[in-house]
């Protein structure tokens, strides 16, 4: 180790100040609602016979047909489960979509287009990520999933526009510019950090702000169930204890609580039982008015018209 490197400030990304959870502007979220949650509901595609996926089993090469076909089952089953769920409860959800799904299962775009769900921007396959593109390369990435998204609204039975407000890098992969690209080609919020409980604004390089919105890596199957092994019914408690103790918090200061779904994994029926267990009590808190039920689109047009939050931080 050389003796005279300076012991100062580590490099950082210079995207946000610290700000403390406990000095924060107060505000509300709409109807004087304290804790806002949504569901982040992954869609995802994958090449056969090649690139990256989530692993139910040993992979011995490719064609990996054994994880390939369980990731398939949520597209083609888990997914529409799911949605059944989420209409039984009347519970709105952030669509976080690969574009490849708007060509090989269209009918589920359509179904949450129906819905009256948000399309948010999620990369055109999780079989690739972002981070080792060169900056065109990304760019290029960014606006077709942009204008694919936007695309797809025109097939709803009374076209909307669905220009994604929104981001998330599949596997949360970023380039060093990644932020400063989404603010150049229209997102208003990214879902990458995972660093509060509040929504944060972002610096950019055009000056512009960039919305971090909260989105979870504990309340998400993925890490849980599939890295950490969890059985789907603790993961269902999971969710039910996090909901009952930032619904505590937020008796203090507005929060968001996401949580992560993707339905190859929480469709499958047995955890699908444990899922609706826990949603059914996020439900149920709705009427007593401190709750809101939302998306992360929804989130960011509400902090947005606040220009109190552009510090972050009270007097």
């Amino acid at each position: 180790m050389n003796a005279t490197a300076p012991y100062g400030r580590l490099a950082h990304h210079d995207r946000f100040d610290y700000t403390p959870i406990t000095r924060r502007v107060p505000y509300a979220w709409p109807g004087g609602a304290r804790l806002a949650v949504y569901l982040g509901f992954n869609l995802e595609h994958f090449h056969y016979g090649e690139g990256m996926g989530a692993r139910l089993g040993l992979s011995l090469g490719e064609p990996d047909i054994l994880n390939y076909a369980w990731r398939e089952y949520g597209n083609r089953v888990g997914a529409w489960r799911c949605l059944e769920l989420f209409d039984s409860l009347s519970f709105p959800a952030g669509i976080i979509a690969n574009t490849s799904i708007a060509d090989h299962c269209p009918e589920l775009i359509d179904a949450c287009l129906a819905r009256g769900d948000e399309l948010i921007g999620h990369g055109h396959t999780n079989g690739e990520h972002q981070n080792q593109m060169c900056e065109a390369d990304e760019r290029a990435l960014l606006a077709h999933c942009r204008d694919r998204l936007q695309a797809a609204g025109q097939r709803a039975p009374s076209p909307i526009d669905t220009t994604p407000a929104g981001w998330l890098s599949p596997w949360i992969a970023e380039s060093r510019v990644t932020p400063d690209l989404l603010a150049e080609t229209g997102y208003r919020y990214t879902l990458n950090w995972c660093h509060d409980d509040q929504p944060v604004p972002m610096r950019t390089r055009d000056g512009s702000t960039l919305w971090s919105i909260p989105y979870p890596q504990e309340l998400n199957d993925i890490p849980m169930i599939v890295a950490r092994q969890m059985d789907g019914k603790d993961f269902a408690q999971m969710i039910i204890d996090n909901f009952d103790e930032m619904r505590l918090q937020a008796a203090q200061q507005p929060l968001v609580m996401g949580i992560a779904l993707h339905p190859y994994i929480v469709g499958q029926p047995y955890r699908l039982r444990h899922l609706r267990r826990a949603l059914a009590h996020i439900a149920a808190a709705r009427e007593d008015g401190d709750v809101w039920l939302t998306t992360p689109g929804a989130i960011h047009r509400h902090v947005a018209t606040l220009p109190q939050l552009a510090t972050g931080i009270s007097a």
